[in-house]
C-alpha cells in the first residue's frame, strides 16, 4: 500500500474513532478505545506490505522503475525492541534474587560450619537424618559451585557485593536502583488509587486510577532489558543448581537430631544459633526472607508482564494489584535493613529514579 494511501487512512481512522467513540455511553468507552488501537496497530502493520519491494521502489529498481513517493510503500518499521528478552533469563535472576537473599542470611556458611564441626566431633550427632545429611552433602558436594562463583554472579545480574567481575562481562550497575524504583512506583500506584477511592465523588472516577501506570511500565521495561543483558553464561544453571542445593540444605537444617544439637525449635533456630556463636552475629532473617519472597514474586511478574503502552488501565490495575502487597512488603522490610535505613520515602525515591530533581 502506497504511502499517499496509508496517510489517508491514518487521517480517516482518527474521525472514524472520535465518531464511533463518542455515540458509546461512558463506561464502556476506556475498553473500546484500547480495542481500537490494537486494531489500527495491525492495519498499520498490514498496509506496509513487502518492505524489501518498497526499498527497491525507492531506489528505482523494483518492477515499475523510477516511481513517485505517493507510490512507494509505507515505511512501518514494528516496534519490537521490548519483546527482545529471554525469558529463561529473566525467570533465572528471579531465583538468583531469592538465592542472594539467603546468601545474605548465611544459609551457605552456616551449612558448612555444621559440616566443620560434624567433621571434627564438635557437635553431638551420630546416627540420625542430620547426621546422614551432612554425611552425604561432605562426601558428594552437589554444589560445585563456589563462594566466589556466586559472588560473581550476583555481581553480574545485581551489582551486589565486592567481588571483581570477569573481564568484559556486563555489570547491572543500575539493579537496585530500578528494583527499587519499581517497588515505589507500584506502592505509589496503589496509594493514588486508594486516595481516589476514599476521595471520589463522580460516576466514574472508581475506574480511573490517579497512580501511572505509565512509571510502571517504563521502569519495568528498564529493570527487563538491564536483566536481560547481564544474565548471560552461567547465570541459568548456577540459579537452577544452587536453588535445589538451597532447598535440600534448608530440610537439613530442620532435622530433628540437628534441631536438638542446638536446643533449637525450628530451622531459623538452628540458623541464628549458629550465626551468633560461629558467624559473628545473625543477620536480619526476617527481613530478607521477605524480601526473598516479595522480590521473586515481583520479578517474576516483571520477567512474564510485556508492558504494552496501549493496555486498558483498568486491566492493567487488576493484574498488577497482586503486585502491591508484595511491593509495599518489600520496601517494609528493605527499609530495616542496613542499607534501606537511608531510604528516603517512597515519593522522594521515585522522583530520583525518574531523574525529577529534587527541591532544596
Amino acid at each position: 500500500m502506497s504511502f499517499q494511501t496509508t496517510e489517508t487512512i491514518q487521517r480517516l481512522w482518527e474521525t472514524f474513532l472520535q465518531e464511533q467513540v463518542a455515540g458509546l455511553p461512558p463506561e464502556q468507552r476506556g475498553a473500546i478505545s484500547s480495542q481500537f488501537e490494537q486494531r489500527f496497530s495491525e492495519l498499520l502493520g498490514k498496509s506496509a506490505g513487502d518492505s524489501d519491494s518498497g526499498f527497491f521502489d525507492l531506489l528505482g529498481m523494483g518492477p515499475q522503475g523510477n516511481v513517485g513517493f505517493d507510490k512507494i510503500a509505507y515505511p512501518y518499521v514494528t516496534p519490537d525492541f521490548d519483546d527482545a528478552v529471554v525469558p529463561s533469563q529473566l525467570h533465572a535472576a528471579a531465583e538468583l534474587y531469592f538465592i542472594y537473599q539467603h546468601e545474605r542470611m548465611k544459609i551457605f556458611e552456616v551449612v558448612e560450619t555444621l559440616l566443620r564441626l560434624f567433621r571434627l566431633g564438635k557437635m553431638r550427632i551420630q546416627r540420625g537424618p542430620g547426621a546422614r545429611g551432612l554425611y552425604l552433602l561432605e562426601k558428594w558436594k552437589p554444589l560445585r559451585y563456589t563462594r566466589n562463583d556466586r559472588m560473581i554472579a550476583y555481581r553480574r545480574a545485581f551489582n551486589y557485593g565486592s567481588a571483581q567481575p570477569p573481564a568484559g562481562a556486563v555489570v547491572n550497575r543500575n539493579f537496585h536502583r530500578q528494583i527499587v524504583g519499581f517497588m515505589v512506583a507500584v506502592g505509589q500506584y496503589f496509594r493514588d488509587l486508594l486516595i481516589g477511592e476514599v476521595i471520589r465523588g463522580g460516576q466514574l472516577i472508581d475506574q480511573r486510577p490517579f497512580g501511572s501506570v505509565g512509571t510502571i511500565q517504563r521502569i519495568g521495561l528498564d529493570l527487563r532489558y538491564a536483566l536481560d543483558r547481564s544474565t548471560y553464561g552461567n547465570i541459568f544453571a548456577l540459579a537452577m543448581e544452587t536453588g535445589h542445593y538451597l532447598i535440600q540444605v534448608l530440610k537439613l537444617l530442620d532435622a530433628p537430631d540437628i534441631k536438638k544439637a542446638f536446643d533449637a525449635n525450628t530451622k531459623w533456630d538452628v540458623v541464628e544459633i549458629v550465626s551468633n556463636r560461629y558467624l559473628g552475629g545473625v543477620a536480619e532473617p526476617s527481613q530478607r526472607a521477605k524480601m526473598a519472597e516479595s522480590g521473586r514474586r515481583v520479578l517474576q511478574f516483571v520477567a512474564d508482564n510485556d508492558f504494552k503502552t496501549a493496555v486498558d488501565p483498568i486491566l492493567f490495575q487488576n493484574v498488577v494489584r497482586p503486585m502491591g502487597a508484595h511491593a509495599e512488603a518489600w520496601i517494609a522490610a528493605y527499609r530495616m535493613t542496613p542499607e534501606g535505613r537511608g531510604f528516603p520515602g517512597v515519593t522522594p525515591a521515585l522522583q530520583s529514579v525518574l531523574g525529577v530533581p529534587q527541591a532544596a
